[in-house]
């Protein structure tokens, strides 16, 4: 996510991050080279001249120059600056209205239906809401049917029929539904086009006038950069939307839709897409998504998808496990699980500061994984709590049951032990020795 950009705004910052003589010709030199990197990320230039002009005046006002630390002064101006473009705040989205109605807005192949599900998953799962997806699509093909298999991925119920080919009176008909089936949320899903026609926006407009909803939403493909920034404009000035959906953020590597959308529509952008799967849907922070593209990561949201995995008894019963040097495999299996569970891989090592230019062109496989449980799932339920046992036989077998080799399975026999060590010096308080185990190890 932002790789590009991320890369070159670190370029553009290393003058200043240096102990070299700071002066009025650096800062100059740096914010033109932000304005290029801005550039290359497919912002508009007038937005991209404007934040650049904006950044250099503070710095100028700011006494960066003879800062003792210019360059980290320098990156906080930068990094202020950057989060007022995307909206400042984190905005939430409006649950308000019996029921709440949600409607969706947005090109063809722009991710609509399947962001419809997630947004019905998230909340569902995060807000307990009881969510139903209403089917208005009527021109694309298999595109109810599509819903209802999105539908029964998150175990939500979707309403459609496919006798009715009027969009309005299906809307109508799913609200009425919803009323009387005890739903508080409405999501309605309809129909994209290739291109942004009259036909389309005058369908829509029809659709929010009868049901009146709480929140329209616009959903855009943000690796179509500033087209995704036009089409935004476009559909703004029709509908007066209340929020933008991101949609494949995690494939942009350039971020000029995420970065310039908010000041050309001065609409907030309230969610991303993370990934494929059902869950992989994020509430949208400025700040937080300012810290990751300057480089800095993203411990709060890392530490928030965490504790939405965290288990208080399991993690009790492994506090006495460990103290007790009682930690064994299948105790580890149940910790990787809960890692799985959080997102893809290279997401969450992309929220630890410093990890993304550590792992810049690196595949890391959601699958990374695997191995690891094969050889655990090779070991017998005796082995698997006495990792002492393990002799070269034993060590042999497992590697021959889990299809890895024998310098695997010794390499994760010694990770194991080296984890539990450094588990047991956390809760005895030995933080100088642990510091020095994690230095070894890789």
């Amino acid at each position: 996510m932002f790789d590009n950009l991320s890369d070159k705004l670190d370029k553009a910052l290393h003058v200043l991050k240096g102990h070299g003589q700071i002066t009025e010709i650096n800062v100059a030199e740096t914010t033109k080279e932000v304005r290029r990197a801005l550039l290359d990320a497919d912002v508009n230039f007038k937005i991209a001249k404007e934040f650049t002009n904006r950044v250099k005046e503070k710095a100028l006002g700011q006494n960066v120059l003879t800062s003792l630390q210019p360059g980290q002064l320098m990156v906080k101006i930068v990094k202020d600056e950057l989060t007022q473009l995307m909206g400042g705040d984190a905005e939430g989205i409006n649950l308000s209205g019996n029921p709440s109605v949600i409607l969706m807005a947005g090109l063809q192949g722009s991710g609509k239906t399947t962001f419809s599900g997630k947004l019905a998953n998230y909340l569902k799962q995060k807000k307990s809401k009881n969510p139903l997806l209403v089917a208005c699509d009527v021109y694309r093909p298999a595109a109810i049917d599509q819903l209802h298999i999105v539908g029964d991925q998150i175990g939500v119920e979707v309403f459609s029929d496919k006798e009715n080919s009027d969009p309005v009176a299906l809307a109508k008909a799913g609200m009425a539904h919803a009323k009387s089936n005890g739903f508080n949320v409405v999501i309605i899903d309809t129909a994209g086009r290739l291109a942004v026609d009259e036909q389309m926006m005058t369908e829509i407009a029809n659709i929010r006038d009868a049901v009146d909803p709480q929140e329209t939403l616009f959903v855009v493909d943000s690796m179509t950069g500033q087209d995704a920034v036009n089409t935004a404009k476009a559909f703004n000035d029709v509908l007066n939307f209340d929020g933008v959906i991101l949609t494949k953020l995690d494939g942009d590597t350039r971020g000029g839709a995420a970065i310039s959308i908010k000041s050309v529509v001065d609409k907030p952008i309230k969610f991303i897409g993370t990934g494929e799967k059902m869950d992989a849907i994020d509430v949208f922070h400025p700040s937080r998504m300012a810290d990751r593209i300057l480089g800095m990561g993203d411990v709060i949201s890392l530490v928030e998808r965490a504790q939405e995995q965290f288990d208080e008894e399991e993690a009790r019963k492994i506090q006495k496990k460990i103290a007790k040097n009682k930690f064994g495999f299948d105790d580890f299996l149940k910790q990787i699980q809960q890692i799985k569970k959080m997102g893809s891989m290279k997401d969450l090592m992309g929220m630890i500061p410093g990890a993304g230019k550590a792992l810049k062109g690196m595949d890391i496989d959601d699958d990374a994984f695997k191995h690891v449980e094969a050889i655990i799932h090779s070991m017998t339920p005796d082995e698997r709590s006495n990792p002492s046992k393990l002799d070269a036989n034993r060590k042999k077998r497992i590697a021959k049951g889990s299809g890895r080799t024998i310098q695997e399975v010794n390499q994760l026999l010694k990770q194991f032990d080296q984890m539990s060590k450094m588990m047991k010096m956390m809760q005895g308080g030995g933080g100088k020795k642990m510091m020095q185990m994690m230095q070894n190890m890789k």
